[in-house]
C-alpha cells in the first residue's frame, strides 16, 4: 500500500465558503488525495493588524461547511500554538505525525508572488509538495517556484465579500 497523500489546504476561513470546497474537491480529485486538511489558522502573519473572527469560532463554522464529506476534515493545529503561526510549523506537524505521507500544500496561485517572503520558504518546498490553483482559468507559471499547478472552474465569492454582506444586512447565500 502505497503512503498516505494529504492535501494540507491552509486558511483564515473567515467565513468559509462553497469556493473553499470546490478548491478542495478539485485538487483531492485531480491529485488523488486520500485527504484534505483544512487547517484553520491561528494568528496569520500577514493578517496581524486586521479584525479576524477567533479561531474556534472560524473552526466551527469550517466543521459545518466540510461535514458530510469524508475526504475532507479540520486542523486546529495551527490556533493551538502561541504567537504567529507559519506554515513550515505545520508541515513539521504534520511530518511527524504520519508515517512517510506525501503532502501537498495548496495555495491560490496569487501567492506564489509572495511565496519567497514566507517563512523558510526553502524548508517548506522540501516538506511538501506546493500546488498553486488559477481560479481564472490561467495556469499559473509558478513565478519560479517548483509547484504543480491546476486550474479549476472559476467561481466568484470571496470571504470578505460575505463579511461585507454581513455588515451591510444582506443575504450571504
Amino acid at each position: 500500500m502505497g503512503s498516505l497523500r494529504l492535501g494540507l489546504f491552509g486558511g483564515t476561513f473567515d467565513p468559509p465558503h462553497v469556493g473553499h470546497l470546490l478548491v478542495a474537491q478539485e485538487v483531492s480529485e485531480q491529485l488523488s488525495l486520500d485527504r484534505v486538511l483544512f487547517v484553520v489558522s491561528g494568528r496569520p502573519p500577514h493578517k496581524l493588524g486586521e479584525v479576524v473572527t477567533a479561531p474556534h469560532i472560524r473552526a466551527e463554522m469550517t466543521n459545518g461547511a466540510v461535514e458530510g464529506n469524508p475526504n475532507f476534515e479540520v486542523s486546529e493545529v495551527e490556533f493551538r500554538r502561541e504567537g504567529p503561526t507559519y506554515t513550515v510549523d505545520t508541515l513539521r506537524h504534520f511530518r511527524s505525525i504520519h508515517p512517510d505521507p506525501e503532502l501537498f500544500f495548496i495555495l491560490g496561485a496569487d501567492q506564489l508572488a509572495e511565496f519567497h517572503e514566507w517563512h523558510e520558504p526553502e524548508e517548506i518546498l522540501r516538506l511538501a509538495t506546493l500546488v498553486a490553483v488559477a481560479r481564472d482559468g490561467v495556469v499559473p507559471d509558478g513565478l519560479g517556484v517548483d509547484c504543480v499547478s491546476l486550474t479549476i472552474p472559476r467561481l466568484d465569492i470571496s470571504s470578505s465579500e460575505i463579511r461585507i454582506r454581513i455588515r451591510a444586512r444582506r443575504s450571504a447565500r
